[in-house]
């Protein structure tokens, strides 16, 4: 289908348009604070910001004008957040330059669901700078008016959008266009080439732009070219980047098949791979803590450490994805993407600086040294399941194949463990557990380094291992447990846990996606995979997905379904741990 914008004509003589439109935009004027200031002047200095008014959107009287031709652009206001000094105080410097978001598949459920509330929240708090402009593309008809409206209601209805503050949404439409076409042709990549244009005046004459695409991954490649055969991937005229979402690839072959065709159009630096995982607060902290601490870097290796495990639990269902998941599972869709990630940055030596390059290159070597898993000991490392009917908090559910739109008899997995280990000196002999499952008890994240037992007992009762967990999700902190004495007489000792919780900030957590986004804005890929990193990933699961291969005639035939929804999983993943360790209940 060929892009097209509604009832209104094709205006093609810009000179025809009318030269008053569009107010010219207002210079940025802050206040000057001192470095005494207190948190109470910097929340008045967020509030007091004045950065420009967005231009109306045109009058639909106007109809010998296309919207996008009318538009004129002026910097958007940023909201102010008043009642987050936390925020405000560690934020300000972050600031990105101007800039136009474009928003591939922008009326997709990830779009509605997380992309605009957090763009909506990064724009009311003020961390979007002076002039910022979102354009979203589909293959839906529809009008400017129409997609402001979308997008207002997706944020009235997101659980995600932060306390919209006072005349927020009003001003915030404002900042919304939007582009209609089939993304295999070029005329769409064409409209969006004008919206640049004419974001250039109110962005200081550049024409910075972070293309992302919230599509399904058959169309990652067709973009990708087609904004390089209109020429958006080039920066002479100012920076261009591109957002990916996982899966990147299906498996080791296609991903290095999509890189290679993402190359031919970008550069490496320009690609930003993401995991919302690693925006999430904690996993930023482990390695605060970590490396930010001297008395834990040094017990972090093989002499004090018995094992690790990572774990990435779901209570829900398919929750209406029966396509996607039964073509993905659950090594595709969590194995080689989150906990890969989550594991890397747990064994990683401790990098040169604390950059994108140097943090990166340190995860990817330990991706390098984790012991290939060939055909032959998938089944002595690695555990599949799938649940069956069971019942979650007291009500009943039913099980994987009772799904609406499983295949009858369906054996793709819904929960995977397995046991990594690293030839390196840091973590030679120390196994490193990772799960990951649907329907188990709770949804909860937690990395769990799990300490050697004190080399001699001299207390009665016994000993249990000290364990320091980093809660990813909910309740996001770290934990350490350790032994005490119980007061009294006798000596007797019990187990106590020193708990960190994050809301001791009195600040709200960042969604992942804020978080992702204003570092994709600002150029930093530190939380961003690299394409070596995604390949080592591939590597290592390589040979469970064949092992595991659904296609009917391929790969070994599973006992499914082997665990009921509500419990912790298949009975042979307690196998797996080995005698002397158990898995932590969450």
């Amino acid at each position: 289908m060929t892009a097209k914008r509604g009832k209104k004509a094709v205006e093609t003589d810009k000179a025809a348009q009318p030269a008053s439109r569009g107010a010219t935009p207002k210079k940025p004027v802050a206040k000057k604070v001192s470095a005494s200031t207190t948190k109470k002047a910097v929340k008045e200095k967020v509030a007091s910001q004045k950065v420009g008014v967005s231009q109306p959107a045109p009058s639909a009287a106007k109809t010998h004008e296309t919207p996008a031709q009318s538009r004129k652009r002026t910097p958007g206001k940023p909201g102010a957040d008043g009642q987050n000094p936390f925020r405000a105080t560690m934020r300000r410097s972050r600031a990105p330059e101007p800039a136009t978001m474009v928003i591939f598949g922008v009326t997709g459920d990830l779009s509605r669901r997380k992309l605009l509330p957090a763009i909506f929240g990064l724009w009311q708090d003020g961390l979007l700078g002076s002039a910022f402009n979102i354009v979203g593309v589909g293959r839906q008809e529809m009008t400017d008016e129409q997609f402001k409206d979308y997008a207002i209601k997706a944020l009235q209805d997101s659980k995600e959008t932060d306390a919209i503050q006072p005349g927020s949404l009003e001003k915030f439409r404002e900042l919304l266009y939007y582009e209609f076409g089939e993304f295999g042709e070029d005329s769409v990549y064409d409209l969006v080439g004008k919206e640049l244009d004419r974001a250039q005046e109110a962005h200081g004459g550049r024409k910075n732009a972070l293309f992302y695409l919230s599509t399904p991954p058959s169309l990652f490649e067709p973009i990708s070219n087609g904004l390089g055969r209109l020429g958006l991937a080039d920066q002479s005229e100012g920076w261009r980047r591109l957002v990916i979402e996982k899966p990147f690839g299906r498996d080791l072959d296609s991903a290095r098949e999509l890189n290679a065709a993402i190359h031919d159009t970008w550069d490496e630096s320009q690609v930003y791979r993401i995991d919302h995982y690693l925006g999430k607060e904690t996993v930023q902290n482990l390695m605060a803590i970590r490396f930010g601490n001297a008395i834990f870097e040094p017990l972090w290796n093989r002499g004090y450490v018995d094992h690790v495990q990572i774990t990435a639990a779901e209570d829900l269902g398919l929750e209406g994805r029966a396509g996607y998941y039964e073509e993905a599972g659950i090594v595709r869709d969590m194995l080689q993407n989150h906990l890969m990630q989550l594991f890397a940055l747990t064994a990683m030596e401790p990098p040169a600086a604390f950059d994108a390059e140097a943090i990166r290159d340190e995860k990817t070597k330990v991706l390098r040294a984790v012991k290939p898993i060939p055909l032959g000991r998938v089944k002595d490392v690695a555990v599949r399941g799938q649940y069956g009917a069971g019942s979650m908090d007291g009500v009943k559910v039913p099980g994987y194949q009772e799904e609406p739109g499983v295949k009858e008899g369906s054996r793709t997995a819904t929960y995977v463990a397995v046991k990594l280990e690293i030839d390196n000196w840091r973590w030679q002999g120390v196994p490193f557990f990772l799960r990951t499952g649907k329907r188990l008890p709770k949804k909860v994240t937690e990395i769990a380094v799990v300490f050697k037992r004190a080399p001699l007992g001299i207390f009665p009762g016994g000993l249990e291992r000290n364990v320091l967990a980093f809660r990813i999700q909910p309740d996001e902190g770290v934990s350490l447990k350790f032994s005490s004495k119980s007061p009294g007489q006798e000596m007797v000792l019990r187990e106590v846990v020193m708990d960190f919780r994050y809301d001791a900030f009195g600040a709200q957590l960042e969604s992942p996606y804020s978080r992702l986004l204003l570092d994709a804005l600002i150029g930093d890929a530190t939380l961003f995979p690299r394409e070596d990193e995604v390949d080592h990933a591939w590597q290592i699961v390589s040979g469970i997905l064949e092992a595991w291969d659904v296609r009917p005639g391929k790969g070994q035939t599973p006992d499914f379904p082997n665990y009921a929804a509500g419990t912790w999983g298949p009975e042979e993943a307690e196998e797996l741990i080995g005698e002397g360790r158990r898995w932590r209940r969450l």
